[in-house]
């Protein structure tokens, strides 16, 4: 498995550490776990393609009302 070196500050590390232990996990499981959950989309890949794909009148915008 490939690994990689971080440098942090101490009170990060500190932190880590605390969050790692309450999880009874090791720092390496605990931040790699971290890492993937940060990576990972919420939408499929070209989601932002379907933007205006859709051709239907019932969608419309909304009247709003003006600000003062």
């Amino acid at each position: 498995m490939p690994q990689i070196s971080l440098y942090i500050d101490k009170e990060t590390l500190q932190k880590i550490e605390k969050a790692a232990d309450a999880e009874k996990t090791s720092i390496s499981k605990w931040v790699g776990r971290q890492l993937k959950k940060s990576l990972q989309t919420n939408y499929p890949e070209d989601f932002q393609n379907l933007f205006g794909s859709i051709r239907d009148d019932s969608f419309t915008i909304p009247e709003r009302e003006s600000l003062p």
